[in-house]
C-alpha cells in the first residue's frame, strides 16, 4: 500500500496543485487528510473542495473547527467558505486510526483535541499522542499535523510522525506531506517526507486578488520565507 497523509492546505491552491502533480506520479492507494483545509490563505473554498475531491479519510483541524464560529457572521471566511462547506467541516472526526506494516497509528491534527506537537518535544509528551481520547486501545504510533513542520521521531515502542504543511510550511516554504509504504498486516514500513517545490511568488500574487483577506501580510511572509508570523 502507498498511503499519503497531508494537512494544512490553508487556502494556498498554488502549493496544493504542486502537491497534486507529485501525487499523480506517486499514484497512492489512499490520501488521508489531517486537518486545516481552510484559513490563513486566500482560497479556502478551493482548498476545501480539493480535500473533499481527492482524500478518502478526513480529520478536522483547529482552523476547520475554529472558523465555524464565523459561519453566521459577515466575514471574509464565512462568505468564501459558505454554510455547506462549514457543515462538512463540522462533521469531521477529531481523531482516527490507520494500520500499515502491522503498526496501528493514531491520527490527529493536534489542536483542539491534543496539544501542538513539535519535533523537539520530550518523548513523554509525544507518547501521550499514542492514546486515543475516545477510549480505544493505545496505538503503536502517532501521526499529526498542526506544527507546519514535518518530522519523524522514533520513540520507545513506536513512532511520532508529522505531515508538515502543504500550503504554509514553516522553516522550508515548500509543500510537504508524508508517504507511508507497506503491507497492512506486517513487513517493513517505508516512511518518506515529500518536499515539493512550488511557485511561491505566484502564491503571494494570488493574495493580492483578495484585498479583504485578514492578516494577509503575515501569510505573505510565511509563504515567501517560512518564517512564522503571529495571526
Amino acid at each position: 500500500m502507498k498511503i499519503v497523509l497531508l494537512a494544512d492546505l490553508h487556502g494556498n491552491m498554488t502549493a496544493t496543485e504542486a502537491m497534486e502533480r507529485e501525487l499523480e506520479k506517486i499514484r497512492p492507494d489512499d490520501i488521508w487528510f489531517l486537518g486545516d483545509a481552510v484559513g490563513k490563505g486566500p482560497e479556502s473554498d478551493k482548498t476545501c473542495d480539493w480535500v473533499r475531491a481527492h482524500c478518502s479519510h478526513w480529520v478536522a483541524g483547529n482552523w476547520d473547527r475554529g472558523l465555524s464560529n464565523e459561519k453566521d457572521q459577515d466575514t471574509f471566511y464565512s462568505r468564501q467558505i459558505g454554510p455547506e462547506r462549514f457543515a462538512w467541516l463540522d462533521s469531521l472526526p477529531l481523531e482516527d486510526e490507520l494500520t500499515i506494516a502491522g503498526m496501528r497509528f493514531r491520527l490527529v491534527h493536534g489542536r483542539f483535541l491534543d496539544p501542538l506537537y513539535l519535533s523537539f518535544d520530550p518523548d513523554e509528551k509525544l507518547r501521550e499522542g499514542f492514546k486515543f481520547r475516545d477510549g480505544r486501545p493505545e496505538a503503536d504510533g502517532l501521526i499529526c499535523a498542526d506544527s507546519h513542520r514535518p518530522f519523524v521521531r522514533p520513540l520507545e515502542g513506536g513512532y511520532a510522525l508529522n505531515t508538515g504543511s502543504v500550503g504554509d510550511n514553516l522553516s522550508l516554504p515548500r509543500a510537504h506531506a508524508l508517504l507511508l509504504e507497506g503491507e497492512k498486516d506486517g513487513g517493513p514500513l517505508n516512511i518518506t517526507i515529500l518536499s515539493v517545490p512550488y511557485d511561491n511568488q505566484k502564491a503571494v500574487d494570488t493574495i493580492d486578488l483578495y484585498p479583504d483577506l485578514p492578516m494577509k501580510e503575515a501569510f505573505r511572509k510565511e509563504v515567501l520565507t517560512g518564517i512564522y508570523s503571529r495571526f
